[in-house]
């Protein structure tokens, strides 16, 4: 089940990163504009988003697995439109129904653990979630580009399509209803409403999900201006930058495996208390480093910046787990506020990496200790009065 619910939740990425090594070709396959061809990752981002947001509250009265099954369906059907698209605007439709599924079943994966397990536990299966789901993103992109010539762009579509298939069987035969009938809530706007302000109200669960949050906003500074300060900065090649993206993520996967071996011996906030200040510290000297020194060595940048996606690995499940806790009554609301916000300032803080140009590693460097900051400055004070044990 938990496989099956990672596989779920990887589909975002897989989705993202396999077919961006193919967009130069759709543009002239589809005989369209670059622009027009990047609309389809922007309706696709805005689709998690809204997924999310209108799936989550959704399935607090209606429970998680009928949802979860239409969600795979549609995942299924929207990825083979888009191998099937004859024109751009067929395209972009497709992916908006990708992404609006892909939300979905990325928040209902989510509540389905937040279901099951409470405290520990919960730490711990988030954490193998992201262990798991975190080899999408590392795969998908090398898979692209070895998918790309030998079926185009359109075959790429096609393996998700399969990939679709497979979570659809597997939700099917692996996954039950977690949500009990005596623990929904009756549907209608004022549930929905009821639901927000009981989560939203909730100043520990706000403490934790900013945590979560930022700690993601991090890590996609990390993902969005790595190519050029790599590149551009460090004057490494593109296989170069490929073994440093590889070993990071490494990194951020190997300290999500020792998170989950440590939950138990240590309670789940005492590692992300760990995690957000290495992830403060490291990004401290990052900055240090960049706007000090002049052409500075790969090792002033990429030693602090291993540190800083490594120590993603402990703040992420934990601070999901630990914010799931607190909204126990309206889990899918609480997964869907998670993911927004998520996704929301990953697309903010996008365009402002790169606000200096793609020779400069100083933008990154702000953002990511940045982010720890007000990670840091969310746990210590809207979680301060939280039981420990």
């Amino acid at each position: 089940m938990l496989c099956v619910l990672a596989l779920v939740s990887a589909i975002a990425p897989l989705a993202t990163d396999m077919y961006l090594p193919g967009l130069p070709l759709m543009t002239e396959s589809l005989n369209t504009s670059a622009p027009s061809v990047q609309l389809t990752l922007t309706t696709f981002m805005a689709g998690l988003g809204i997924g999310q947001l209108v799936v989550g509250p959704l399935s607090d009265g209606l429970g998680r697995r009928r949802l979860l099954i239409g969600a795979t369906v549609v995942t299924t059907l929207a990825a083979m439109a888009c191998a099937l698209a004859p024109t751009v605007e067929t395209l972009i439709a497709a992916r908006l129904f990708q992404g609006l599924s892909g939300g979905a079943a990325i928040v209902l994966a989510r509540a389905c653990i937040a279901d099951r397990a409470r405290g520990d536990s919960a730490a711990r299966l988030f954490s193998i979630m992201m262990i798991i789901g975190g080899v999408a993103p590392v795969v998908a992109p090398l898979l692209g580009g070895a998918l790309l010539g030998p079926v185009g762009w359109r075959g790429i579509f096609w393996v998700l399509t399969a990939a679709g298939v497979a979570m659809f069987a597997g939700v099917l035969i692996l996954v039950p209803e977690t949500l009990p009938e005596e623990n929904r809530h009756g549907g209608g706007l004022t549930a929905l409403v009821r639901n927000l302000h009981y989560v939203v109200g909730n100043r520990v669960y706000l403490g934790y999900a900013f945590t979560f949050m930022f700690g993601f906003v991090a890590l996609f500074s990390y993902i969005s201006a790595s190519p050029f300060v790599v590149q551009n900065v460090l004057g490494l090649s593109p296989g170069q930058f490929s073994m440093v993206f590889a070993v990071n993520a490494a990194g951020m996967v190997s300290a999500a495996i020792v998170n989950t071996r440590l939950v138990g011996t240590f309670h789940a906030r005492q590692l992300l208390g760990f995690g957000v200040t290495l992830l403060l510290a490291a990004g401290a000297v990052l900055l240090l480093a960049a706007t000090t020194i002049d052409s500075p060595p790969w090792w002033a940048i990429l030693i602090p910046l291993f540190v800083s996606v490594s120590s993603i690995g402990f703040v992420m499940g934990n601070a999901t787990a630990l914010a799931q806790g607190e909204v126990t009554k309206a889990s899918g609301t609480g997964s869907a506020l998670l993911g927004a916000g998520q996704f929301g300032l990953a697309a903010v803080v996008s365009p402002l990496v790169g606000i200096a140009g793609p020779d400069s590693a100083v933008p990154m460097a702000v953002a990511i200790p940045s982010a720890g900051a007000v990670a840091m400055l969310s746990l210590l004070v809207l979680t301060r009065r939280t039981r420990t044990s």
